[in-house]
């Protein structure tokens, strides 16, 4: 699930076509610039942030001022992952000042957004510090940008669940609803025998948990269940279901978790909990662009 640079080179295209009207990455299809800044005029740029946060998507910048003036000179001044407070410079470019300028756009919604997701699974992973407890994403991506949505998710800490429907198989309530038989362990049995990916099955209850390990399942999803003494009881049954048949199952949580309420989750046993807020909901970190002229 790594991300190579023609991924990132690729959809900061798609970005730069979509703000400019141009799929040859022309500077100059930026009217405002072209009709207020002289041609060759030179300028210096600085991205600082304006809050605190957890940092990702400095190569999709990089890449949308490289993309409009590839003899721009970088430099990258913090890493993803990294923490960063208000006023902290994380990227400085120097370059054709339509360049920065037509760039700017492009290069802060990546970063935004990116460091936005970082930033809210770095408190989901401060939270449960300690349990034991894992933080997953999902696939309530944007369209276009899991890859990188997913990569911002590790920059803050957190996991990447199944990239998507074609990696893993995880059956949900519909899959049961529409499977024939429809015998909740067969089903799983099925899925297990039928290929080598490890089996992740949804549970509304504990008796469909237990049956999820009978029928071969790696993981369980423990889904909508409130932390508390039923959560606790279904992750213990879940454990003695794996226990009696020699191997280990893990279980996961899902639906229903905030930030206010995520320990609770993690302190009932659980060794995985998912969470689509992480990429569906993130609020972009606020930053901004300065450009002053050299001279």
């Amino acid at each position: 699930m790594d991300v190579d640079q023609a991924i990132v080179t690729e959809c900061v295209r798609r970005a730069l076509s979509e703000d400019l009207d141009s799929a040859d990455a022309d500077a100059d299809a930026d009217v405002t610039s072209r009709l207020a800044v002289p041609t060759g005029l030179v300028a210096e740029a600085r991205i600082h942030c304006k809050a605190r946060g957890v940092l990702a998507g400095l190569d999709c910048a990089a890449a949308a001022f490289r993309a409009l003036d590839p003899r721009c000179r970088l430099e990258l001044r913090r890493r993803d992952g990294d923490t960063v407070v208000p006023g902290d410079v994380v990227l400085a470019v120097a370059g054709r000042m339509r360049a920065l300028l037509a760039a700017e756009r492009t290069a802060l919604n990546f970063l935004q957004r990116l460091s936005g997701v970082a930033t809210v699974t770095a408190a989901f992973v401060t939270a449960v510090q300690g349990t034991g407890a894992r933080i997953l994403d999902t696939r309530k991506t944007t369209p276009g940008l899991r890859l990188l949505e997913k990569r911002a998710v590790r920059a803050g800490g957190g996991h990447s669940h199944r990239f998507g429907l074609f990696d893993q198989v995880l059956l949900k309530e519909n899959h049961f609803a529409c499977a024939r038989p429809v015998d909740y362990a067969d089903v799983v049995q099925r899925c297990v025998s039928a290929q080598a990916a490890p089996v992740v099955a949804e549970a509304r209850n504990e008796v469909e948990a237990v049956a999820a390990v009978q029928g071969g399942a790696a993981i369980v999803l423990l889904d909508n269940f409130a932390p508390g003494p039923e959560l606790r009881s279904a992750v213990a049954a879940v454990r003695a279901a794996a226990a009696a048949r020699g191997r280990a199952v893990e279980v996961e949580a899902s639906g229903g978790v905030r930030l206010d309420n995520v320990r609770a989750f993690a302190d009932c046993g659980v060794d995985r909990i998912s969470i689509g807020a992480l990429t569906h909901s993130a609020p972009a970190l606020d930053m901004s662009m300065l450009v002053e002229e050299r001279r």
